[in-house]
């Protein structure tokens, strides 16, 4: 299940795609790279999820792991690719609020 993207399909965050980044029981932690970021993901119940068959392999996610600074450029990545390889109706990560 690592390594795979997943949809939310519950809560605040509905439609939103993310990658599963670490699972822990009937929980698992997502980041889509831009709110909820590799150093800070995001917890989840897993029946709150639809996973997509697709995403990063296990070597590519060892080297998440290696080099967190480049981390959330290479979830971006991902979801910016499969998102334009499918016609899907996935929100993208919002973009953070800016304070003047």
């Amino acid at each position: 299940m690592v390594g795979q993207l997943a949809v939310s399909r519950a809560g605040h965050d509905r439609d939103t795609l993310y990658l599963i980044l670490k699972e822990e029981g009937n929980s698992v932690y997502l980041a889509d790279g831009v709110l909820k970021t590799y150093a800070m993901p995001k917890k989840k119940n897993k029946k709150h999820i639809q996973l997509i068959h697709s995403g990063l392999t296990a070597m590519q996610i060892e080297e998440l792991a290696g080099n967190p600074a480049d981390a959330d450029t290479k979830i971006k990545r991902c979801i910016r690719l499969y998102n334009e390889r499918k016609d899907v109706t996935v929100k993208p990560p919002a973009e953070p609020l800016l304070k003047d």
